[in-house]
């Protein structure tokens, strides 16, 4: 008999597929598999205007999920512009506090929280980067009561991607409109495992082999990470009670999910305070609007000494002015080079894919399920583990093929952990 080969039975598959199922297939993963939408629940939902027809999508598996009520927020990013040209100066200072107010109480109440990812990376860079950083800062203010919920993991909540016209055109500069957002849907797709034979079945492999590296990483219990690179040569201390975490895990409402669609990354806490060395970015940074590259930071006992970049610089400085958290570390990640988002060889300029081609570490706010029993604790119990406070939490990208990492022991030994972006 001829032998029988399924990958281009595969193929055949997921190209007879169109664009509508693809679409419909990626809210379905939304629901079932990233947030893990239980009857009855209720659901809010953010979105950008352009992102409409996948939001109908999500509404309408989330009610096929038994979503007691889905409650959606668009905003359009041309009306956000037109703040920055017409708005008084005070205005820069205020953020609508009754909405996240409103949106923390949902949240204390068990709703859900899904949002839809894929703003134009370029909205804010030709505006004023100091109107830019006080609105970042009143936005942050604002959504602090509700972010915490988040950062503490008290309910099931996940973001997945929208493609539009204008992250399109920053990422496939030299297509024409409709090609250069065809590609970057089928670019979601794929890194999405849309284009799988049974896509939620592979999110569901796929979550089982995160969540087995993580488990081998907590065996290990290094006491630090030390990562030498081009431009980079640095040393991050551990928390004693840190936990690695990759693909899913169950809220404290006891639902399970996986709050980034896509993800290959498995992260913990780092110690705030145990932080020292130069760490050169590998990608550019998308933050609120504005583009960040070249960014390149020298670290003392935690705390960023030194920051500049080639683009950016100044929005940059004002990030980590943001409050004395900005200047110190509240994540890290290890990702390998061989992801598939990196050998896509696409740029997206959106954190939710670039950090998943790459190691990666964020400034600002630890999350506190990266600590064995964090989520009972209180701020300062927290900040005495070594967990870091903030009001941002921004990831931005160091890994890449010429990357090294050692696994440090309590001991002071070092075991390789990743050579040159792999796993060792």
């Amino acid at each position: 008999m001829p032998r029988t080969d399924p990958m281009p039975e595969k193929a055949a598959i997921t190209q007879q597929r169109t664009h509508e199922q693809k679409l419909d297939q990626l809210a379905e993963v939304a629901v079932k598999v990233g947030l893990g939408l239980q009857p009855g629940q209720e659901l809010l939902m953010t979105a950008s205007i352009d992102a409409l027809p996948l939001a109908r999508r999500i509404t309408e598996h989330a009610y096929r999920a038994g979503a007691a009520l889905v409650t959606t927020l668009f905003t359009d990013e041309e009306s956000a512009l037109m703040r920055y040209r017409f708005a008084p100066g005070e205005s820069f200072d205020r953020a609508a506090a009754w909405l996240y107010d409103g949106m923390a109480a949902a949240f204390k109440s068990g709703t859900a929280r899904l949002a839809i990812a894929g703003g134009n990376p370029m909205l804010l860079s030709q505006q004023d980067p100091e109107k830019v950083s006080r609105a970042n800062r009143a936005l942050s203010q604002a959504y602090r009561p509700a972010l915490e919920l988040i950062t503490r993991h008290q309910i099931n909540w996940t973001i997945v991607a929208g493609a539009t016209p204008a992250w399109a055109a920053a990422v496939f500069p030299g297509d024409a409109p409709d090609a250069a957002l065809a590609k970057l849907w089928d670019a979601i797709f794929e890194a999405s495992r849309i284009h799988t034979t049974d896509p939620v079945s592979a999110w569901k492999a796929h979550d089982a082999d995160l969540r087995r590296r993580a488990a081998r990483l907590n065996e290990k219990r290094y006491a630090a990470l030390q990562y030498r690179g081009p431009g980079t040569d640095f040393r991050l201390g551990l928390p004693q009670d840190h936990l690695w975490l990759g693909g899913g895990s169950h809220a404290q409402n006891g639902f399970y999910c996986i709050p980034n669609l896509p993800t290959e990354e498995i992260f913990s806490m780092p110690h705030k305070d145990r932080a020292d060395g130069t760490v050169t970015a590998t990608k550019p940074l998308s933050h609120q609007g504005t583009m960040i590259e070249g960014i390149q930071v020298r670290f003392e006992r935690g705390r960023i000494v030194e920051a500049r970049a080639t683009r950016g610089q100044e929005v940059l400085q004002k990030l980590i002015e943001t409050d004395e958290g900005a200047r110190r570390l509240g994540e890290v990640a290890l990702v390998p080079h061989s992801s598939p988002i990196a050998r896509s060889g696409i740029v997206f300029s959106n954190t939710l894919f670039d950090e998943n081609a790459a190691s990666h570490i964020a400034l600002g706010q630890a999350y506190a399920s990266c600590l064995r029993g964090g989520e009972k604790l209180t701020p300062d119990e927290l900040a005495a583990k070594g967990a870091n406070q903030s009001l941002i939490h921004v990831d931005w990208m160091i890994g890449s093929d010429r990357l090294d990492i050692d696994g440090v022991t309590a001991s002071g030994s070092a075991e390789p952990l990743m050579r040159h972006g792999e796993w060792a």
